[in-house]
C-alpha cells in the first residue's frame, strides 16, 4: 500500500489506516478474538498505520492494539496515540462508561493539558500497548483547553519530537477552525480532521486546509463517512450523520451524489473514501475496523478506481462546493 510522509518529518503513513475506536468496545462489545483478527487482517492487507487513544474504551482500544503488534518489527509500522485526556481511579463508578464504550468505568477520565499531565499520558500509554514508543502523539479534543494546549502541551511535545522521542506532533479534533491555529501557531506537524472534508460537509476548505497548504503541513482524515450515512450504496432515513439521526435534507443529498456515483460507475462509500485524497495536503484516510470484514471492505472500497470526472459532476450540480479540488 502506498505511503505517504507527514511533512517535514520522516513519518510515513500508509495511505489507509487502522483507526482502532471501535476495537475498545465504541457502542457494543467487540470480542478480543474479533479484534487481534482484525489488527492482522489489516496487516495482511498491507496497512502500516494504527491510530488509538486512551479515551477509546478507558485504555481497552491501547492495549488490544498493543497486544496485536507487539510481535511485529516496530520498524515497519506506525503507531499513533493522543494526549489530553489522564485514566484516573473512579471514585464513584456505576458499572459501565458514559461516553459510549461498553467497558466497565474503574477509571475515568480527567483533562489534562500540561506538560506533566502530557507527559504522565504518554507513559501510561507506552506501558498499556507495551511498545518502546509512539511515532506520533495528538492533542486530543482540546476544544476548552486551547490556551493550556498551545502554551504547554504542544511545546512539550515539540522538546519530546526535537529530542527523537516523536516522530511528528499535532491535535485531533470535529472542529477545524482550531486546528487551523494548532498548523499556524504551534509546531505541530500533522493533525487529525474528523468529518470536516467530506462529501457532505467541506467547511476545512475555509480554515485548516488553506492553513497546511500554506505552512506545508499534514493532514489524516477521519469521518469521512459521517458517522455511516456515507457508508452504504443507498443512503435512507435513520442513518447516522455526526453521530445523530441524519436530518432529511442531508440524506436526499447523500441520495443525489450516489446517484451520481452510479452514473460514474462507482459507489457512494468509495467515492467518500476517495474524495479527501483530492486536496494535496491530506495524507491518510483513516477508518474505524472493527473485524476482518470491516477490514476487507475498506481495503478493497480504498482500490477501487473512482472515475475523476464524478468530481466534476459533483461540482456542476452543486452538490460539492465550488471550489473543491479534484
Amino acid at each position: 500500500m502506498q505511503r505517504r510522509k507527514i511533512t517535514n518529518t520522516r513519518v510515513e503513513l500508509t495511505e489507509l489506516g487502522f483507526g482502532a475506536s471501535v476495537i475498545g468496545n465504541l457502542y457494543r462489545v467487540t470480542p478480543a478474538e474479533d479484534a487481534a483478527s482484525a489488527v492482522e487482517a489489516a496487516w495482511q492487507a498491507g496497512i502500516r498505520y494504527f491510530d488509538t487513544a486512551p479515551h477509546y474504551g478507558l485504555g481497552l482500544s491501547e492495549a488490544r492494539l498493543g497486544a496485536a503488534l507487539r510481535h511485529r518489527p516496530r520498524d515497519e509500522y506506525v503507531v499513533s496515540s493522543k494526549a489530553g485526556r489522564l485514566l484516573v481511579p473512579n471514585e464513584s463508578p456505576r458499572g459501565v462508561d458514559s461516553e459510549g464504550f461498553v467497558v466497565r468505568d474503574d477509571l475515568r477520565r480527567q483533562w489534562d493539558f500540561s506538560r506533566d499531565g502530557v507527559l504522565r499520558s504518554m507513559e501510561a500509554t507506552l506501558e498499556r500497548t507495551g511498545l518502546d514508543r509512539l511515532d506520533v502523539v495528538y492533542l486530543h479534543d482540546p476544544d476548552e483547553h486551547w490556551r493550556q494546549a498551545a502554551d504547554q502541551a504542544m511545546p512539550a511535545l515539540a522538546d519530546l519530537r526535537d529530542q527523537g522521542v516523536i516522530g511528528a506532533i499535532g491535535a485531533g479534533m470535529n472542529q477545524s477552525a482550531m486546528l487551523a491555529r494548532f498548523l499556524r501557531e504551534t509546531a505541530a506537524d500533522v493533525v487529525m480532521l474528523a468529518g470536516r472534508y467530506t462529501l457532505l460537509d467541506q467547511s476545512a476548505l475555509d480554515d485548516v486546509l488553506p492553513a497546511a497548504h500554506e505552512h506545508g503541513k499534514s493532514v489524516v482524515a477521519v469521518g469521512v463517512f459521517n458517522s455511516g450515512l456515507l457508508a452504504h450504496d443507498r443512503p435512507a432515513e435513520g442513518m447516522k450523520y455526526d453521530y445523530q439521526d441524519a436530518p432529511t435534507h442531508l440524506v436526499t443529498q447523500a441520495q443525489r451524489i450516489a446517484e451520481v456515483c452510479e452514473e460514474h460507475g462507482t459507489s457512494l462509500p468509495a467515492a467518500a473514501l476517495t474524495f479527501p485524497f483530492t486536496h494535496p495536503s491530506i495524507i491518510n484516510v483513516t477508518l474505524g475496523m472493527r473485524n476482518p470484514e470491516q477490514v476487507m471492505r475498506n481495503v478493497e472500497l480504498h482500490r477501487r478506481r473512482v472515475p475523476t470526472g464524478l468530481w466534476d459532476d459533483l461540482r456542476a450540480q452543486g452538490l460539492i462546493r465550488p471550489d473543491a479540488p479534484a
